[in-house]
Order: C-alpha cells, then structure tokens, then sequence
C-alpha cells in the first residue's frame, strides 16, 4: 500500500516536446492533425527511451527533421489529465520539412507568432525555452497556468 492509503499508485503519463530553434532565432512548429493546434512538436514518452531519445524521434517522426538535444527547458503538469511534459530546446542537425499523418503543416514560428498560433499552454512551453534562466517549472489545468 502506498503512503496515501490507497492499494494503487498513481498514474501519470510523460511527454516530450522539442523546441527546435534555428540560428536565426525561428521555432519549429507543426499544426496538429487531430485537433488543427499549432504546438512544437513531441508525443508521449515510450517506457523504453530516455526523454532525450524520445524527443528526438517525435520530432523525426512529425516534421522530418533530425535535432540536437541541447537542455531541458521546462517541466509542464496538467493537473486535469496527470500528464507530465518534458521540454528540451533543441538545434536541427539534417532532414528536410515533411509532413506526417501528424502533422497538416510545418513552419518555422518567429517568437510573436508563437504567441499568435499556439493556445496558451503550448506558447509559455516555447517562450520559456528561448529563455536563459530556466528550466521552468509549471502547473496548468489544461487552459490556465495555476500559481
């Protein structure tokens, strides 16, 4: 029995997501097939990777684009859903834009058009790993950060 008193533990699920930053400061950027979201691209953690592998093939698998791990930026929890997201800045190395069965589009985002495009929760996850004083860590309710 866990500490809590309950005969289970608790689940959560773990993503990752790249901010692909090119040299002249542009965002890599997909719009999502499933729900039209524009987000940096990234996806459910397997059991058998470590995050940093793991962001590398999400990003492979949506964009085409093969990435450099640079660091962590960010540690992001939806308090509704118990997932965890994992974000790393990261530097594109070879491969050419394609689209996915992911992804409807693929655009290289200034910083002002991240914060156009993307709802809030996906924008702080970019503006964050442009900063220099992170990583950040932060709780949303999937809408809202919550202080």
């Amino acid at each position: 029995m866990n500490p809590a008193g309950r005969g289970h533990l608790p689940r959560h699920s773990v993503s990752v997501a790249g901010v692909v930053i090119r040299q002249d400061g542009r965002v890599l950027a997909i719009r999502r097939a499933d729900n039209g979201t524009w987000e940096p691209p990234g996806g459910v953690l397997e059991l058998d990777e470590t995050p940093e592998g793991g962001v590398r093939r999400e990003v492979y698998e949506e964009t085409g684009i093969t990435v450099g791990v640079d660091r962590l930026t960010g540690v992001y929890k939806n308090m509704a859903c118990g997932v965890v997201a994992l974000v790393f800045r990261c530097r594109p190395e070879s491969g050419c834009e394609r689209l996915s069965d992911e992804s409807t589009a693929i655009e290289w985002l200034t910083s002002d058009e991240v914060s156009d495009r993307m709802g809030d929760m996906y924008a702080v996850r970019v503006l964050d790993a442009l900063r220099e004083d992170g990583p950040q860590v932060r709780s949303h309710d999937g809408r809202k950060l919550i202080a």
